[in-house]
């Protein structure tokens, strides 16, 4: 056979050790600067090893992009689910699913920081790649999180003609303030504050969504 081997030819572990520290390397010199060369010393394998099992640096980014991705939002839909999955009390249940949600990104540093490389070298970017990350990744969020709202005002607690369009409220609201506050993870915030934000911000969706007469209510 001749050409490059394609990744089932590789071995998992050093397939393993070229994502982590590809991972690293572009979330600290960016994609631009990041090179190959770096990446596999990073690794401790040969140049040619990684193109045993990436075409090249772009693929290599692709991959670890969308699996760091695809991690993040697994995570994140445990979450939903945990808090979610039944009521009990609206604005305390939301609340919690926020600060958990706002937790995870420092469960992620490394993907984190290639978000925030997305976010500053976009232009520099292949679309494509671009693309595929905002479909896999936490960017679309709130697609996941409108079915639970959608299942809260069937029970008569929330009051919503656009589920999507209250999922990005939502996640405007509190992990985004966060997020843009802290630039991904990368500045902390006092707990007591991120509280305060995610708080004021559960009950601000409130405010505008909440049922006006809630079952049980006189």
């Amino acid at each position: 056979m001749t050409g490059r081997q394609t990744e089932p030819y590789g071995r998992p572990d050093k397939r393993q050790a070229i994502m982590r520290a590809a991972r690293r390397v572009f979330g600290r010199d960016g994609y631009a600067r990041a090179g190959v060369d770096t990446i596999a010393a990073e690794a401790g394998v040969s140049k040619r090893t990684i193109y045993n099992h990436f075409t090249d640096k772009q693929h290599l980014f692709e991959t670890v992009a969308l699996e760091g991705a695809h991690e993040v939002t697994a995570a994140i839909a445990q979450i939903m689910d945990r808090h979610l999955h039944k009521i009990v009390d609206l604005e305390e249940d939301l609340i919690a699913f926020s600060l958990d949600r706002v937790a995870a990104v420092t469960a992620f540093p490394d993907h984190f920081a290639l978000v925030r490389t997305i976010e500053a070298e976009a232009a520099h970017i292949p679309p494509a790649i671009l693309r595929a990350w905002t479909d896999a990744g936490p960017q679309t969020g709130h697609l996941r999180l409108a079915p639970y709202l959608r299942r809260i005002a069937g029970q008569g607690l929330l009051e919503i003609d656009d589920a999507d369009r209250a999922a990005a409220h939502l996640t405007l609201l509190t992990i985004t303030d966060i997020n843009q506050q802290t630039f991904y993870g990368a500045v902390p915030l006092p707990e007591e504050k991120v509280s305060v934000i995610i708080a004021s911000g559960v009950r601000a969706f409130l405010r505008i969504y909440a049922a006006s007469s809630p079952p049980g209510s006189p």
